[in-house]
């Protein structure tokens, strides 16, 4: 199989120029001061419709003969691709229906409809729903537009490896979350043919890691579960064109943790004022999770920033728990006026930030005239963390169990 060339890779930036964004390169102190080398961000969740899922899509879409575009297209989506081939076709004048889970967010619902397309939400789960996109390509002839296995969407990813070459001529290292491989597939196949002593390194989800079991195999291998936070790489399957290239082209792959993934978010939310969906982050847990494998100067592809506020409170309170930021005390107390005041002016004492607090009486391991107090802590990190646990205790405070 043939791959996606330096040229083509031109074109589709051609093709490309005023309708994508060539999103910022940041520099990042606190990431550098952590990987021990200069490291930068690229800010594809600035890009239009929040991920770099557009370029792909409208190089794929303008490459629709006019037979092709009078049919429209159909696409099938949780999130990103659908957006992307939304805009996309709305910007070229195609009609596009995109299938959705019908749970999917409100928020991102939203923002496909806002794009124009017409949404339909089929099934529970994505393979439900991308069985009812093919079915109506095959019912009514709509051109499928696969979310990552084609060379037309491998070549549109690759315009941001080229953006990155000439925003840091002496980039290294290039880290890139891995889904369906078309993002790092395509920035390898830029990065390779222009610059190939610079390493481009693939991030996947341990819990949704498809990549190490297909290239031990030496072909596209299928997984069962993909359960994790970063469902915009929660991929089972990669495609025969997309492992082409990352088999041939990527030089690492590497998995992170859940709680890499949320530290991950948190830091871009905290630190470098941008927000990240956890896939969009992925780049960012590899470099916190694996250091040892950079040469600075680096970059990380900040993917998306299309997160669900509700999922992304959920993560902020992950991101601060297993940062050590964040403390869950259970509180034993005599059943008397004045015992929770005292246990709360302990812990302001101890300069811990209250979050929730939840009173009962109602525990079988609850002695008479006695109750348990659950209390929810914001910490200043792990030590800290310790030293509130131990001075409540030499205090004369039951602490029955801590999280």
């Amino acid at each position: 199989m043939s791959l996606v060339d330096v040229q083509r890779v031109r074109a589709a930036g051609e093709r490309l120029a005023g309708v994508v964004r060539r999103t910022p390169l940041e520099h990042s102190r606190v990431l550098g001061e952590q990987c021990g080398g200069a490291v930068h961000l690229k800010c594809e969740n600035l890009q239009r419709t929040g991920s770099f899922k557009l370029r792909g899509a409208y190089v794929r879409l303008s490459g629709l003969s006019a037979e092709q575009r009078a049919a429209g297209v159909v696409a099938a989506s949780a999130g990103n691709h659908a957006q992307g081939v939304a805009l996309a076709a709305t910007l070229l004048g195609i009609h596009s229906t995109v299938f959705m889970p019908e749970q999917v967010p409100l928020p991102k619902l939203a923002a496909t409809q806002s794009y124009g397309a017409e949404v339909l939400l089929r099934g529970s789960a994505l393979e439900e729903t991308l069985g009812a996109a093919r079915e109506y390509a095959e019912r009514t002839g709509a051109e499928f537009i696969h979310p990552f296995d084609h060379d037309d969407i491998i070549a549109g990813q690759a315009t941001v490896g080229v953006e990155i070459l000439e925003q840091l001529p002496e980039v290294r290292t290039i880290v890139v979350a891995a889904g369906g491989g078309g993002l790092v597939g395509g920035i390898a196949a830029a990065v390779k043919a222009l610059r190939p002593e610079v390493r481009v390194i693939a991030v996947q989800a341990e819990q949704a890691a498809a990549w190490p079991g297909s290239l031990a195999a030496g072909k596209p291998v299928r997984i069962t579960g993909t359960q994790t936070m970063a469902d915009g790489i929660a991929v089972a399957e990669p495609g025969p064109v997309t492992y082409a290239h990352v088999s041939e082209l990527v030089d690492d792959v590497i998995t992170v943790s859940e709680e890499s993934l949320s530290q991950a978010l948190l830091l871009c939310l905290e630190r470098a004022k941008l927000v990240v969906e956890p896939a969009g982050g992925a780049a960012v847990a590899g470099l916190l999770e694996h250091p040892e494998r950079l040469t600075g100067p680096s970059v990380a592809v900040l993917s998306g920033g299309n997160i669900d506020p509700l999922l992304l409170l959920q993560v902020i309170r992950h991101g601060m728990t297993s940062a050590g930021r964040y403390l869950s005390l259970w509180v034993r107390l005599p059943d008397q006026p004045g015992a929770l005041a005292a246990l709360l002016a302990e812990i302001g004492g101890l300069s811990a930030n209250v979050v929730d607090v939840e009173h009962s009486r109602i525990s079988g391991a609850l002695g008479i005239g006695e109750v348990e107090v659950e209390i929810s802590l914001e910490t200043r990190g792990p030590e800290h963390r310790e030293h509130v646990v131990t001075q409540l205790e030499a205090a004369g405070f039951t602490v029955v169990a801590k999280r």
